[in-house]
């Protein structure tokens, strides 16, 4: 039996599509959306004010298609790393991470990664698939903390401008008012720098940005970074340059500090050249260890003094707290340690 295709994730338009097929007029697709985003019905059955008799026509191809999570870790500091499968042997992980004033949730765009950082374990896993506007959308839509959520930061599994049309997709339905209606203050989009959707996302978005930079060196950079070869620092920069972040739109800088790499006066020198005359923030955020990798993090006394003298230069730097350390912090750990252990599974 073919699969039935998963409303959640469809925009108005592709809502208005679904109408049309099942003969229902196009004010139909608002009732629809209203339904999925809004009052976040389970079944198709639920959708009470569209007729019986075209609601079992909707059912015989469609379903809302939220998924719960398959598993879940709770940190002691309150922080939940939530699992969700994404096809036959994948998984992908969405991290919520609560704070006074805050709650946020890290989703994934992609089941793996092709960019291939160095310190990302994501990376080491290969890329597997993008994930559907479905998948995106329902890590948001049914984590158990879904309604206290105050943002959403695209920094999880994969590279989400590797993924633009989807993404962009989720973007529309978590913005607009026949969706969610947030503000895209409350949003985030993090890229190593994939140019054709970073200036579309410029063009077409006013959510927040973040960019994963590391080294104000493109050799150094390239040594973390493979994607330096294709999409160079000084072309992202120069793309950069020609948005204005001084309004609603902001732009951060993800910066991890690697003990004897990337932590020198000398980088903090060139980083504040690279960045002067661009309203920002730079991130520093520590590294969490990963299997076979040889970089190691700083000391928290290293991370202040950086930090120190980068705002001392006029670059707006803090420091992110550490979250979720006693539960496979580092992102793709826990998919990769699920992955691993059914490859042991089938050997038994």
């Amino acid at each position: 039996m073919e699969a039935k295709k998963r409303l959640l994730g469809m925009t108005l338009a592709q809502l208005r599509e679904v109408a049309t097929e099942v003969g229902l007029p196009a004010y139909a697709a608002g009732q629809m959306a209203d339904w999925l985003y809004r009052k976040r019905i389970g079944t198709i059955a639920e959708m009470t004010n569209i007729a019986v008799a075209k609601r079992q026509l909707l059912e015989t191809h469609y379903e809302v298609g939220a998924v719960s999570p398959a598993e879940s870790v709770r940190s002691i500091d309150g922080t939940v790393k939530y699992l969700f499968t994404a096809g036959k042997a994948r998984a992908v992980e969405s991290v919520f991470i609560p704070a006074e004033n805050r709650a946020t949730l890290c989703v994934s765009s992609q089941v793996g990664c092709k960019m291939g950082c160095l310190f990302c374990m994501t990376g080491k896993q290969g890329f597997s698939a993008n994930l559907t506007a479905n998948e995106i959308l329902n890590q948001i839509r049914s984590v158990p903390e879904a309604d206290k959520l105050t943002n959403v930061v695209f920094m999880g599994m994969g590279e989400p401008f590797d993924n633009a049309n989807e993404l962009f997709n989720v973007l529309e339905i978590l913005t607009e008012p026949y969706g969610y209606g947030w503000s895209p203050k409350r949003i985030t989009v993090s890229t190593v720098g994939v140019p054709k959707g970073l200036r579309r996302f410029l063009d077409e978005s006013t959510c927040h940005l973040a960019i994963s930079l590391h080294s104000p060196f493109p050799e150094e950079r390239l040594s973390l970074m493979p994607v330096e070869k294709a999409y160079s620092l000084i072309d992202l920069i120069g793309l950069l340059r020609q948005y204005d972040f001084a309004h609603q739109r902001r732009v951060s800088f993800e910066y991890i500090l690697f003990e004897g790499l990337n932590d020198t006066p000398r980088h903090v020198k060139a980083l504040a050249a690279l960045l002067k005359g661009i309203p920002c923030r730079v991130n520093l955020i520590r590294f969490h260890a990963i299997p076979s990798v040889p970089l190691k993090s700083c000391a928290p006394a290293k991370m202040e003094q950086f930090r120190d003298a980068l705002n001392a230069k006029g670059i707006v730097c803090t420091i992110r707290a550490s979250r979720g350390e006693d539960i496979f912090a580092a992102c793709g750990m826990l998919s990769t340690a699920r992955l691993n252990d059914e490859k042991n599974d089938k050997h038994l």
